[in-house]
């Protein structure tokens, strides 16, 4: 089963990180880009918090994505100790493109399964998940 899982999730990054560089974005930064076109300036800190990862691997993605234009740091107008991100033109015109390559890719991805498969995968993944975030007993 684990190697299965294995399986999957590597082929898909693979697929993933295709379908993202087509559009200048690397796999993993179309997660950052995902929060902030629902949220604009937010700091590393709120946004690793929505992504659940480490603040260190949001500022360095940020890092990238700035080199990258597709983000800009600015100073927070009330705080200056603290950085906000916000979408450039260009990340924020990589929207549509990347949703459209993410729908594709899920299309494809979940080709062969029933209505009722899909939704027993996506239930069985989220419990994946919960107990994976939880810390094993002992």
């Amino acid at each position: 089963m684990i190697r299965l899982l294995t399986r999957a999730q590597k082929l898909l990054r693979a697929a993933a990180d295709e379908a993202m560089s087509a559009h200048g974005v690397r796999i993993g930064q179309n997660l950052v880009l995902e929060v902030l076109w629902e949220r604009d300036g937010l700091s590393p800190g709120e946004l690793a918090a929505r992504l659940q990862v480490a603040t260190p691997t949001v500022v360095n993605t940020a890092t990238r994505m700035v080199k990258d234009g597709l983000i800009d740091r600015r100073p927070d107008p009330g705080d200056r100790r603290l950085v906000r991100l916000y979408l450039t033109e260009k990340g924020r015109s990589a929207q549509a493109p990347i949703e459209e390559a993410r729908a594709r890719l899920a299309a494809h991805a979940l080709a062969t399964l029933t209505a009722e498969e899909r939704e027993t995968l996506a239930t069985a993944l989220q419990k994946i998940v919960d107990q994976m975030q939880s810390p094993p007993a002992r």
